[in-house]
């Protein structure tokens, strides 16, 4: 059973959903849909779905053997966090802008459709940040992308104490911290000057934003250290978030993030790889005397 996962619909993607379900039903593929989604497709799609859906993925992840994210890199990750330790195999379908992790753009609805039939794909697993604070933040405390700690709602900069393993590693200067996997390091981490990572490393990096001492640089660090935080700064408040979650925090709060126990297992067709992504999402190498 595969089960289908969303966030909106827009009009322009309304085609491409039908084409999906019209597929599912026409290769006699069971599917289960995710409630709220399930509601936006009732509304917008000229066939009724005569399908289960779910409110909570722990109800259905014993009969499901494969996710299908519908949207772009953003909802990949909310999937990720919806189906947690479980490590169900999830394929995103890019209805979406860039979709650098959901990377099947929707005319190949038909190949997606096809290499889950026939079981024909490859599995990436991509470790996954897992967040500690003293007081309780995120009821979901996994990343697959990063997890930082920025300024909010003031113009001055804050300053980040961070520890590796307890040892001081430095103290930051500047609008913010990321702590990146692998998979984010092609995220806000790579536009705040931070290295390109091959998914498969085991590492952190750790990317200031616009920090004051110029001679501070990303660093990438093994991912089996735990790194913690005290923030403080001119401020009552500052920001942390998880992927594209976010919360308010004081200087009250200490965090921790460390490699979590499992990971992320992220589907690709078998003519696909992170170097063809780097080429076609990034224009990696992209030079007109190539």
């Amino acid at each position: 059973m595969i089960a289908i996962y969303g966030k909106t619909l827009n009009e322009k993607n309304v085609p491409a959903a039908q084409e999906l379900f019209d597929l599912l039903k026409q290769r006699g593929m069971k599917c289960v849909v995710e409630e709220k989604y399930a509601r936006l497709l009732y509304e917008q799609l000229s066939v009724p779905l005569q399908t289960d859906t779910f409110a909570n993925f722990c109800e259905v992840e014993n009969c499901v053997d494969e996710v299908l994210s519908l949207g772009g890199d953003g909802t990949i990750l909310d999937a990720v966090v919806m189906i947690k330790e479980s490590e169900k195999p999830i394929l995103g379908i890019n209805f979406g802008r860039l979709g650098f992790l959901a990377s099947l753009g929707k005319e190949q609805i038909v190949a997606a459709v096809d290499a889950i039939e026939s079981g024909a794909y490859m599995i990436d697993k991509r470790s996954l940040i897992e967040l500690q604070s003293n007081k309780p933040l995120f009821e979901d405390n996994i990343a697959l992308n990063d997890m930082t700690i920025q300024r909010q709602n003031q113009s001055s900069m804050i300053t980040v104490n961070a520890y590796l393993n307890g040892e001081l590693l430095n103290t930051y200067w500047a609008d913010g911290l990321i702590i990146a996997t692998p998979t984010g390091s092609t995220g806000y981490s790579l536009s705040c000057g931070g290295p390109i990572i091959y998914p498969t490393s085991d590492n952190f990096v750790i990317t200031p934003v616009a920090p004051h001492n110029l001679n501070v640089r990303p660093m990438v660090v093994s991912d089996n250290v735990v790194l913690s935080f005290e923030v403080t700064g001119r401020g009552d408040s500052f920001l942390c978030t998880l992927d594209s979650r976010a919360k308010a925090i004081d200087s009250s709060f200490q965090l921790a993030v460390k490699k979590a126990s499992f990971s992320a297992h992220i589907i690709r067709l078998t003519d696909q790889s992170f170097l063809t992504a780097l080429k076609t999402k990034l224009n990696w190498g992209s030079d007109q005397r190539n």
